[in-house]
């Protein structure tokens, strides 16, 4: 795909996931693991002001480290577990919480690169360039 052809996913519209009635789990799993899910609150990152895309890159970094310690601290508990318990938490938790975790991570490359265009530090160009989905999330 010629991905340079491509608008940067930050620069439109930003949508909102329907609740499933009854469901709060499967509402988190699609919200968490899906990365143009905006939080409540949070603007477009192409119409913020550097104040906001700031505040949001804070937002995000907290999040993001947060969630990146879960991930170490399943990973040690699991060191401990039976190799059937630790296949389970393998197959349901630590999946959902790396899509989580991939999620924060890209919300924060959006917040970066718009707070890089509104300071002046870097191109357009060189901005989106930090907004790059990942096929899979870092512990």
């Amino acid at each position: 795909m010629l991905s340079f052809l491509r608008t940067a996913p930050y620069k439109g519209a930003v949508k909102k996931s329907q609740p499933t009635p009854g469901r709060p789990d499967i509402d988190a799993a699609v919200r968490g693991g899906d990365w143009t899910q905006a939080m409540d609150g949070e603007v477009v990152p192409a119409r913020a002001t550097l104040k906001q895309a700031l505040y949001w890159s804070k937002i995000y970094t907290e999040i993001l480290a947060m969630e990146e310690e879960v991930l170490r601290r399943i990973h040690q508990l699991m060191a401990a577990q039976s190799v059937e318990a630790r296949r389970e938490v393998e197959l349901t938790n630590v999946p959902v919480i790396s899509a989580q975790a991939e999620r924060f991570r890209q919300r924060l490359a959006y917040w970066k690169a718009r707070v890089l265009e509104l300071d002046g530090l870097g191109s357009p160009r060189a901005a989106k360039a930090l907004v790059k989905p990942r096929s899979k999330a870092r512990v």
